[in-house]
């Protein structure tokens, strides 16, 4: 059997620190040289990162376009794409050697699987890592309310760094909506899940750097930041909505999916612009029943409980509360003796998951 062709696609902007490891990780894997290509577009990179790039060009394809953000990066790089199989890289992060050869042999394994994702580790800082690994329902697809549900808690799976597809099933996606300047991988992934059977694998096989140019992850409370993250999960909200009515999904099972998306915006509308406490209620217990399905009942009360702040203040002051809370040490130690956090039960935690 012919050993299948191989793209990686990574997508990068002002990476100067990072663009490097990512791509020797790349060069280090396992998997036959002949038989991958690297494709690396530069979105417009400000930073030494193109100079570091072309130190590069004998052993990847590298393409510079104007800056436009994630959509436009992934719409620009696909079409460059030979590979029966198309494998993403975001410029900060990097691969475990076996990446690519552990998922081609799951693709080559299961012939009805058009999308493989795999568990992760998150690097907080040199001393920091911890890993999120999948146990529960590794195989699924949004094919019904279930199917929704399994997929909307195991999405974090299926981040850029973390997916690999079949090419035709990205042809049959197409393009994606250029105003998703993050979160296009989100886009893809969800669409990829409908039409395809979605199969994870448990090994932690992409390194996930945390720090400050995350642009999804921000702790800094970044106004600008986060009203832009606002605006593109309003945009993949309503782009979600528009393909899955295009593609004639059944209601509750669009419902299922976008109703996630729409509780992240939920939360960041209240933070930047304000509303009614009953709102900031609503949200976290709409939050908490997702995250949580199989809650007892004495969790939720305690849940319920712990909103009471909520039922009172403005929005923006209760999130400034939780927020100076989760930064006391003697309450962050307290909570977790008293009531110690609900791990998912679709992953096993290994590492500081509760130091920080």
């Amino acid at each position: 059997m012919a050993t299948p062709f191989v793209s990686v696609l990574i997508d990068t902007y002002n990476h100067e620190r990072f663009i490097e490891e990512a791509l020797a990780s790349v060069l280090a894997q396992d998997y036959p040289v002949e038989a991958r290509e690297i494709i690396v577009v530069d979105d417009g990179s400000t930073d030494r990162t193109p100079e570091i790039l072309r130190r590069f060009e004998s052993q990847a394809k590298i393409l510079r376009k104007p800056n436009g953000g994630q959509a436009s990066a992934f719409n620009f790089g696909i079409p460059h794409c030979k590979g029966e199989i198309v494998t993403f890289l975001d410029g900060d992060d990097w691969w475990a050697p076996n990446k690519i050869s552990a998922v081609v042999a799951a693709f080559e394994a299961n012939p009805t699987v058009g999308l493989v994702g795999h568990s992760i580790t998150e690097v907080l800082n040199d001393c920091v890592r911890r890993s999120e690994l999948v146990r529960e329902s590794p195989q699924f697809r949004i094919d019904s309310v279930a199917g929704a549900r399994t997929f909307r808690l195991r999405k974090s799976f299926l981040g850029t760094s973390r997916s690999a597809y079949r090419r035709e099933l990205l042809q049959r996606i197409g393009p994606i909506p250029e105003a998703l300047v993050i979160e296009a991988d989100e886009y893809l992934f969800t669409l990829g899940a409908y039409f395809s059977e979605v199969l994870l694998l448990r090994d932690p096989l992409t390194f996930y750097r945390v720090q400050g140019q995350n642009l999804f992850l921000l702790g800094d409370g970044d106004l600008r930041s986060l009203r832009r993250r606002y605006d593109v999960l309003v945009a993949l909200a309503n782009s979600l909505r528009e393909r899955f009515a295009a593609e004639q999904v059944p209601a509750p099972i669009a419902r299922a999916v976008v109703e996630t998306i729409e509780v992240e915006a939920g939360f960041d509308r209240l933070f930047l612009y304000g509303g009614k406490p009953w709102e900031t209620v609503k949200l976290e217990l709409d939050n908490y029943r997702i995250m949580h399905e199989g809650a007892s009942l004495f969790r939720r009360l305690v849940k319920s409980a712990s909103l009471f702040p909520a039922f009172f203040l403005p929005p923006k002051n209760y999130f400034a509360l939780r927020r100076k809370l989760a930064a006391n040490s003697i309450y962050r130690k307290a909570r977790a003796k008293l009531f110690p956090q609900m791990a998912p039960k679709h992953v096993d935690r290994v590492g500081q998951w509760g130091a920080l």
